[in-house]
């Protein structure tokens, strides 16, 4: 068996545009699908995918590991976000490919169940970047924790820290703690909350928001920091009871392990469609798993990057919890059919080969390439804000 062809399919889904992967073969009807989707830099990812299929056209779709190892290692020039992005989606089709041509589950393929159910958390309002984004008022988040409740989720992700100052003062913190109050208040004392900073803040600041916010018990504080900042991290970890969660903008294990072996994380946040695709996400578990910190995969992405994730919860000893945007977009459901379905905030483990999704080209379509700018911040003074 040979791969002959490595194409991309961009769909805009308003706040960014997915990416998916399809690697062909020479075997009639066989092929693989992966997601590669950046949050900016469209372009660039679709480019690199190009380029890394020079690597592997014509060789054995597979042999897994031994691509994977030519497309990060003979480039020379090791990947950052755009090369690591492009290689998780081709990653991701290898082993869609691979399980379908075995005729077996993904979880299957890569060490079969380690659980008999996966527990999955929501976004206020499912996850539309108006909720997510636009919506920082103490109202919209109480109906909008009550909303996730209802519909089943025993989880639910908040963003209450807004445009921040390196070091802020007591206005910005009580916005953050109204905001965690009508949260709790909407989703009562037995749901969790996670507590997204975004990187918008440096740790002395996280530290401060953390001693406001801990009356209401987060489940965890995501991205106290910027991600190459692991000292500062550390410091909060170091500082407060509520765990740390961090890793959605890190793209190898190597990455991980100062964040690890200074103490700075409990949860860890790699995303299968930067972090390496599905092999090196597994392996970034197995060393997690080393030092007693589970996995939260980060995952606000497509329907592909969804269901790669939700297979590989099935399989990851260390699992804690999954992020999904289940309504990011209302045709959703029109362009990927496949995905398991949440009921009471779980899911089952899917039976279909591969990842056990498909893409619909011609709804794709409708929904072409835009330019999508990211998020731009200022501090009151003109400075440049992290958003």
């Amino acid at each position: 068996m040979k791969i002959t062809a490595i194409k991309t399919q961009v769909v805009n889904a308003q706040l960014r545009n997915w990416i998916f992967v399809r690697v062909e073969t020479d075997q009639p009807g066989l092929y693989g699908l992966g997601e590669a989707t950046l949050e900016f830099q469209t372009r660039a990812v679709a480019g690199a995918i190009e380029d890394l299929a020079l690597l592997i056209v014509g060789e054995d779709p597979r042999n897994i590991e031994h691509l994977w190892q030519v497309m990060f290692r003979h480039p020379f020039f090791k990947g950052g976000i755009v090369t690591m992005s492009a290689l998780s989606g081709i990653d991701q089709a290898l082993y869609d490919l691979k399980a379908k041509d075995l005729g077996i589950p993904l979880w299957q393929l890569i060490g079969g169940q380690a659980r008999t159910r996966l527990r999955m958390y929501d976004h206020l309002g499912g996850g539309s970047s108006d909720s997510v984004y636009n919506s920082a008022a103490a109202d919209s988040f109480r109906v909008k924790a009550a909303q996730s409740k209802a519909d089943g989720f025993s989880a639910v992700k908040i963003l209450a820290v807004g445009k921040t100052a390196p070091l802020d003062g007591l206005k910005a913190l009580k916005e953050a703690e109204d905001l965690m109050a009508a949260a709790r208040e909407g989703a009562g004392d037995d749901m969790d909350i996670m507590v997204d900073l975004h990187g918008r803040t440096t740790a002395a600041m996280a530290i401060e928001y953390a001693r406001v916010l801990a009356p209401y018990r987060p489940f965890f504080i995501e991205e106290p920091c910027q991600p190459e900042d692991w000292q500062g991290t550390a410091r909060v970890a170091q500082s407060t009871h509520i765990p740390i969660a961090a890793g959605e903008r890190l793209v190898h294990r190597h990455e991980f392990l100062p964040l690890l072996q200074a103490g700075g994380i409990a949860v860890a946040q790699p995303d299968v469609c930067h972090a390496g695709g599905i092999t090196e996400t597994r392996r970034i578990a197995a060393l997690c798993d080393t030092f007693g910190v589970t996995m939260a995969p980060h995952n606000p992405l497509g329907p592909i990057a969804t269901m790669v994730n939700i297979h590989l919860g099935f399989a990851t000893p260390n699992f804690l919890i999954q992020e999904v945007m289940r309504a990011d977009v209302p045709w959703r459901d029109e362009i990927v059919t496949g995905v398991t379905p949440i009921i009471d905030g779980y899911v089952s483990p899917s039976m279909a080969p591969g990842i056990g999704v498909e893409i619909d080209f011609a709804a794709a379509e409708k929904h072409p390439f835009k330019e999508v700018r990211p998020i731009q911040w200022y501090q009151h003074d003109g400075s440049v804000a992290d958003w």
